[in-house]
């Protein structure tokens, strides 16, 4: 098929029903089935975001839907990104690049020029493949919104989009959120939803036949499907909801890893493969009492890193995180966790904050400076060192990415050999002269299996216990096992008509 693709777009009845898996799944299913499919989002709010390799910053959720997809993620898959920062401000990244820094009614002012941004994206997108499988954001029936939203109904009514209707049985209510959200759209609206999709159904589904009839008989709208409850598939999430505060493990722990909870923790997802590994408890710190005794500390990435900074005051993680460095703990900062970490943290211009200067933990002698272009790109580098922490790891690959603005001058952990498919002579990171503090901009680090088997390994070896072993997590089978979940629960057959996939 060639020309404007179709377009099926996947809504919800509110935030956190699972519009995005239910919207991955249909990405694989249908690229299963032979299609080639665009994942899209006009707008997306998250702190969670990713370098694409054309150098721009979207969604992780949509690159994700991407590699789902098997489709290299481009700008145009999100080409709207809100990142909400201190003061109910959002740098606001268009296609890929940050323009401004806006609050909320600021923001509403300057939609009418992104509407443009958004159509061109998906304009382009539709003329490249079969099919579009959009996602929207939140529910479509905030009324108080609809005049200036540019990622629900807007899109679907520009797209003639055949939507469907996710609704979260498991929060109560579904029936009444359904039918309520059908009542608040307008008429011309309400011929696009043609099929209910019932979310994180658990127990007997005779119990709703009833229930069902009624509610396509009061709103003519099929119900396609009640997804089962399932937890058991390992796919990055979109957003901060899914983190548990409690310590997980695959299988029982030998190793105890901290993870600082900012309010403004930036690519949590940083972390997965860590919370994957057996043996290895990952649990989310917000107070000094919890730290507890752990193997490793770590300060992630931050949006706002002087505010998470002072609330790391605040709440004595400073002192309690450096209390356990002198008793012989490692700890890692990542990005925005690696700035703090420092020794002092500037920002004359006022980029990030109306701070000019603010003390750091002090753990790495390296002071950061904030200003001069985002770095928004793709990097590959090799590890350059062979103490401490990483002592096994010297010369193995790794690859990640940067999301940061400014710049932190340290001696250097990683030599780094290429920049967005560039080849650069750089370094980036430090080490403290024990080498059990580091820091480093490197999002993803973590997915370097390598890399971190050498880290783990390193930390069992001090403590004189064994670290299980470890398969990587195959993502390819685990988006094809959440494709199989839906086939097997949905008419895919009904989906294909109701979307006009199929005649």
């Amino acid at each position: 098929m060639n020309g404007k693709a179709k377009v099926v777009m996947v809504m919800g009845t509110a935030s956190d029903v699972g519009k995005s898996v239910v919207a991955t799944a249909l990405c694989r299913i249908l690229t299963q089935d032979g299609w080639q499919v665009a994942p899209f989002k006009a707008q997306n709010m998250s702190l969670n975001s990713f370098a694409v390799p054309d150098g721009g910053e979207i969604g992780r959720a949509q690159v994700v839907q991407a590699e789902v997809a098997r489709v290299t993620p481009t700008v145009d898959v999100n080409p709207v990104l809100l990142k909400p920062v201190a003061d109910h401000r959002s740098q606001v990244p268009v296609l890929g690049t940050p323009m401004v820094m806006k609050s909320a009614a600021e923001y509403y002012e300057m939609k009418p020029k992104l509407w443009p941004v958004v159509t061109g994206a998906l304009d382009r997108l539709r003329d490249e493949y079969d099919v579009a499988v959009i996602e929207g954001a939140g529910s479509p029936a905030e009324i108080n919104l609809k005049a200036q939203e540019i990622v629900n109904m807007s899109v679907a009514k520009y797209a003639d989009a055949a939507v469907i209707l996710v609704g979260d049985i498991e929060r109560g209510g579904v029936f009444a959120s359904l039918v309520g959200t059908m009542a608040l759209l307008d008429d011309e609206e309400c011929p696009l939803i043609k099929g209910f999709l019932i979310n994180k159904f658990r127990g007997d589904p005779g119990l709703l036949t009833s229930g069902l009839e009624m509610l396509e008989e009061r709103t003519g709208v099929p119900v396609l499907s009640m997804l089962p409850h399932f937890v058991d598939i390992q796919i990055p999430q979109e957003d901060s909801l899914g983190i548990d505060a409690g310590a997980e493990s695959a299988g029982t722990p030998v190793l105890d890893i901290a993870v600082m909870r900012l309010p403004n923790m930036a690519n949590f997802d940083d972390f997965d493969p860590l919370r994957a590994e057996p043996g290895v408890a990952v649990r989310y710190v917000s107070e000094a009492e919890g730290l507890g005794s752990p193997e490793l500390m770590v300060i992630p990435g931050s949006k706002t890193t002087v505010e998470d900074l002072a609330w790391l005051r605040k709440k004595g993680l400073d002192v309690a995180i450096t209390a356990r460095r002198k008793q012989g703990t490692s700890v890692i900062g990542i990005c925005g966790g690696y700035q703090m970490l420092g020794e002092r943290i500037m920002d004359p211009e006022g980029v990030e904050s109306s701070q000019a200067e603010a003390v750091g933990v002090g753990l790495l002698p390296v002071t950061t400076e904030f200003g001069g272009t985002k770095a928004t790109q793709q990097v590959e580098g090799t590890v350059n060192v062979a103490r401490g922490l990483l002592a096994d790891c010297a010369g193995i690959r790794i690859k990640g990415y940067e999301i940061h603005i400014g710049t932190t001058a340290g001696s250097g952990l990683f030599s780094l050999d290429k920049r967005s498919g560039t080849a650069v002579d750089e370094l980036d990171g430090a080490m403290d002269g024990e080498g059990l503090t580091l820091g480093t901009y490197m999002h993803g680090l973590f997915h370097n299996r390598e890399f971190r088997r050498g880290v783990l390994g390193q930390l069992v070896a001090w403590k004189g216990v064994e670290l299980p072993p470890g398969d990587e997590v195959d993502l390819e089978a685990e988006y094809d096992k959440l494709a199989e979940i839906v086939r097997a629960n949905v008419d895919i057959g009904a989906l294909y008509r109701v979307t006009g996939l199929a005649e």
